[in-house]
């Protein structure tokens, strides 16, 4: 379809209103209410140096959302801010601004309603290093961890790495992420070398003879399970005595919010998360491997 030009902020925000007012009879008060949401929008917008929406917000918003659980701002008022952006960004879908609508990628649990737990740095480094290295196990959970936390893996992408998919002397994992969709993430000095030991000592002396293609070995040189990473994850944030509700998706929230809040270059983070499909927003094609490792070494804790 024929896209018509994207107008400023602050024309398709008088527009959305007008078309709230008018065309969904909205009350006073609730029109109040979405109008209070998306001009704080806009402010951030403002802040960001960005006058225009695209098709490209995903990780904009999600970083929006970021700075108002930071503000204070409660888990059921983010909630609502979140259905009024969704309804801004249906707006300029239906008005032919834009084809997609990014917001559609960021959601809230329907129960809990707030985003999930993001550790601090401190608190990733006391998780990280709550394993024994000195043992086997501790020696491959130590890796594990500091792999998920520096690529920012899902937990199925983790516990079905190949030994072919990492590069360390480039400092580079290859994940197939959802839809056998592949990306190529840079990772840090501290996975590097963790992963390393891990390669030539615990994983060598686990096989003994034997061989498996998967990274991550448990018993008889098969893949550990996802639960089986789940129960000693909270055993290990137990150790580190850390009381937030954490999960596998914790680290990748952790890694996302670290990098932005650092401000990394947010096109790229989201093509590290794997949220793009490369074939479909060529936009994305221009982020090369070498600057996305620069940003990863920039701006990544433990890059």
């Amino acid at each position: 379809m024929t896209l018509a030009k994207i107008p400023t902020i602050d024309v398709l925000i008088d527009q959305y209103l007008n078309y709230l007012l008018v065309e969904k009879g909205l009350s006073r008060a609730t029109l109040a209410s979405y109008s209070a949401d998306v001009v704080r929008y806009q402010d951030f917008l403002d802040q960001n140096g960005v006058d225009r929406i695209s098709e490209t917000d995903t990780p904009l918003i999600l970083k929006h959302l970021i700075s108002l659980r930071n503000s204070g701002l409660g888990a059921r008022s983010r909630a609502r801010h979140l259905v009024s952006l969704r309804g801004l960004y249906r707006f300029a879908v239906q008005e032919k601004y834009l084809k997609h609508d990014p917001s559609k990628l960021v959601d809230l649990p329907k129960l809990s309603l707030k985003l999930p737990d993001v550790l601090a740095v401190d608190e990733v480094s006391q998780l990280i290093n709550s394993p024994d290295t000195t043992k086997p196990l501790g020696a491959r959970d130590a890796a594990m961890l500091e792999l998920l936390y520096a690529a920012g893996l899902r937990v199925s992408e983790l516990v079905n790495l190949k030994l072919q998919d990492i590069n360390l002397e480039a400092g580079f994992v290859r994940v197939f992420g959802k839809g056998s969709k592949e990306r190529v993430v840079p990772i840090g000095l501290p996975a590097q070398k963790k992963i390393a030991f891990y390669i030539e000592g615990a994983r060598k002396a686990a096989l003994k003879k034997r061989l498996s293609p998967y990274l991550f070995i448990g018993r008889a040189g098969k893949p550990l399970t996802r639960q089986g990473f789940w129960k000693l994850l909270r055993r290990y944030a137990d150790q580190a005595r850390i009381h937030k509700k954490i999960s596998p998706h914790s680290l990748r929230h952790s890694f996302a919010t670290h990098l932005l809040e650092g401000g990394a270059d947010l096109r790229a983070v989201q093509v590290m998360l794997g949220h793009v499909d490369i074939s479909t927003t060529q936009i994305y094609t221009h982020v090369t491997r070498k600057h996305l490792k620069d940003l990863h070494q920039k701006f990544h804790p433990r890059g």
